[in-house]
């Protein structure tokens, strides 16, 4: 890799730094005004998906230092590396492919001189035959049943992403399985899910690298129990199948290795649903419709590949974000989808951007002066106009906004569809627009309302506007158009590291908590000894069992 390039001493930057210091002075509104054809001039479309940043609070200079900062930080060179192989997770020592479980080209991808395409394209068949058999029948549970319920077993990147995919793709769903996600180590969640699920009619499939993710394999032992009581021991094999790369661990819990799928450290758990990971998506709505999601992606890695910075909507999100966290001081930003399928889509984007880019170090391992990633949330509208809009619109925060809605519904239901378009626009029109102290008193004038009252609404209904969104239109919630949405924000968070100088790809920071509660969980099982601890974990422990044994 080339050395590492701090932005902070990027000429850009400091220029940035200046120019948002003379932004403060103007508005939306204004930029509007002034430039009719505003939205001609900050819109890019790519196949069925319209990016309009036009209501950003930016100008074409603000773009072009923001266009110019790429290339003062070396981004088109980071895109090769990553897209061509080279070990860009280097705190780990791997490489970072997922692109390459979408790769449809046909062309090697190779790593420390290894073509990965023949191993992806073989674990691709063996999910499709695997898929397939699962969805006709011809692949049965111990009594001789076709399986009506899966259940995938997995956490973080092994649960988020193919749940979120599964939940949007509702439309493609095959008729007569049930695919369910259980994920927490709460034991209410396994219970829940299998209270009214049949031993003879379910199928598991445990999703973890390594086998050991303590989560992970709690649930399974759960599934595998209550899978052994009601149909005997030899009954695991027919019920299980196994995401990993521990043979021996797949073996040794029962499982047959032909029901294995592998996948490589090359594939981080958060980017991971795009290999066997996906396994649940491809049963769920059938492998040719995980062939689209696939294809969707790989258009989306053509696009963020080879067009220009200044059309390219992954980078042109990645410097919208970059732009309001270290310049204009915002620290969070809401994905907001108007489509019901995506309503897991927030919970995806928390762990792949907040994972990815929420450091503290540089790639030189020295703290960094300035803000690294920004904190994700959001829910689908129209819930959250009756939630937290409220704080969008009025509240002291500056918290840029993405809007995501399709033009057309899969359903055939105009009214529903045509509100919720009409609710995304007029939201992001009235966080741009705002409504002045004398537009306010003309309405409650229009109302006959008595002059005192009038003057005591007056400050509560005013709009400040002037808050940032982009939108995100796109045709209709497809496959191939779900593909390319989670590759373009895979792509955004990818840029916003690179031009940032952090590690995206490895996630340390979840180890300490790991690491502590399995010490933690031992003492409370009196497996181990105490260990000097604070005095509040102490005390809780205490407490803890106190209550325990009342």
């Amino acid at each position: 890799m080339l050395d590492s390039i701090h932005p902070a001493e990027a000429p850009a930057w400091a220029l940035l730094r200046k120019h948002a210091g003379d932004m403060k002075q103007i508005s939306l509104p204004e930029l509007f005004e002034n430039n009719p054809g505003r939205f001609d001039s900050f819109h890019v479309r790519f196949d069925d998906i319209v990016y309009d940043y036009s209501k950003h609070l930016i100008t074409g200079r603000t773009k072009d230092l923001l266009v110019s900062l790429c290339s003062q930080c070396r981004l088109k060179h980071s895109i090769e590396e990553m897209f061509s192989g080279s070990l860009i997770n280097e705190t780990e020592g791997r490489a970072v492919l997922h692109t390459a479980l979408r790769n449809r080209s046909g062309e090697p991808v190779y790593t420390e001189g290894s073509d990965v395409m023949p191993q992806i394209q073989d674990v691709l068949a063996q999910m499709e035959r695997f898929s397939t058999a699962v969805i006709s029948g011809e692949k049965r549970g111990y009594t001789g049943l076709p399986f009506t319920d899966v259940v995938n077993i997995g956490i973080g990147g092994s649960d988020l992403g193919p749940a979120m995919a599964v939940q949007a793709l509702t439309p493609f769903h095959v008729p007569d399985i049930t695919v369910h996600f259980v994920s927490n180590v709460d034991g209410a969640h396994i219970t829940d899910t299998l209270r009214n699920l049949k031993p003879e009619t379910t199928l598991f499939l445990v999703a973890s690298k390594t086998f050991t993710t303590i989560e992970t394999m709690t649930n399974a032992r759960h599934g595998r129990q209550w899978t052994a009581e009601a149909l005997g021991e030899d009954s695991v094999s027919c019920h299980f199948a196994a995401i990993s790369t521990n043979t021996e661990a797949v073996k040794a819990f029962g499982i047959d290795p032909d029901n294995m799928f592998r996948f490589w450290d090359w594939v981080g758990g958060r980017y991971s649903l795009w290999s066997a990971i996906g396994l649940s998506i491809a049963i769920a709505a059938g492998f040719p419709v995980f062939s689209r999601l696939l294809d969707g992606a790989y258009a989306m890695d053509r696009h963020f590949r080879d067009t220009a910075f200044d059309r390219n909507i992954p980078v042109l999100m990645a410097l919208m974000g970059l732009w309001y966290n270290n310049f204009l001081g915002a620290e969070s930003a809401a994905v907001l989808p108007y489509a019901q399928h995506l309503e897991r889509f927030p919970a995806f984007l928390q762990q792949l951007d907040m994972e990815s880019n929420g450091k503290s170090v540089d790639r030189s391992g020295t703290r960094v002066n300035y803000q690294t990633g920004p904190i994700i949330w959001g829910a689908p509208g129209t819930n959250g106009q009756h939630a937290f809009f409220q704080l969008l619109h009025q509240g002291t925060k500056l918290i840029p906004c993405d809007f995501l809605v399709p033009a057309r519904s899969l359903y055939h239901q105009p009214e529903h569809h045509t509100q919720l378009a009409a609710n995304c626009f007029a939201q992001s029109e009235a966080l741009m627009k705002g409504r002045s102290a004398d537009e306010v008193k003309a309405e409650l004038a229009a109302q006959n309302m008595e002059q005192s009252r009038a003057d005591m609404l007056v400050p509560y209904k005013v709009f400040d506007g002037n808050r940032p969104s982009a939108t995100i239109l796109f045709r209709e919630l497809s496959p191939e158009t779900l593909g390319s949405l989670i590759a373009m924000y895979e792509h955004k968070v990818f840029v916003q590291g690179a031009l940032l100088n952090i590690f995206s790809f490895d996630q340390w920071g979840v180890e300490l908590g790991k690491s502590l509660a399995k010490a933690i969980s031992a003492e409370l099982t009196g497996t181990s000894g105490s260990q000097p601890r604070d005095g509040s974990t102490a005390g809780l422990m205490r407490v803890w069992k106190e209550m325990q044994n009342t």
